[in-house]
């Protein structure tokens, strides 16, 4: 599978990132060398994962290799979603608008972690106020 030629798109969200090959195949994903199934057990994920595909209504013509690092598994989700999008952008140009549409599966969520602040619990929770 290696040797083929495939087309790739780097996804990002929360501290997750993605590295996508797309290459031309039977619509099998594999993440991190194990298959979707193993690595979401949420349909919810899977869905959001193949959203890019389904828009488009190419499920079964491309096959993905995945690499994810960092964050969590909805942080992965998202990333894939996103790379595969962007993947399926250098394969064809013309999907561009397609994938823009409704939700925007093209452009970075830019929400990350709120940082923890001196003298509060969390990142704006503070510390029960008593007046006597």
């Amino acid at each position: 599978m290696a040797d083929q030629q495939y087309f790739y798109g780097t996804g990002r969200r929360k501290t997750s990132v993605a590295r996508v090959r797309l290459y031309p195949g039977n619509g099998a994903i594999v993440i991190n060398g194990k298959p979707i199934e193993e690595v979401f057990s949420r349909d919810t994920h899977r869905a959001e994962v193949t959203s890019p595909l389904r828009r488009l209504g190419r499920e079964t013509r491309y096959s993905a290799q995945i690499k994810c690092e960092g964050g969590g598994i909805t942080g992965w989700a998202g990333a894939i979603q996103m790379g595969i999008a962007r993947a399926l952008v250098a394969s064809d140009e013309t999907l561009k608008p397609t994938l823009k549409r409704g939700e925007n599966l093209l452009t970075r969520d830019p929400r990350e972690k709120e940082r923890k602040k001196a003298g509060l619990k969390r990142a704006r929770k503070a510390p029960q106020f008593t007046k006597r």
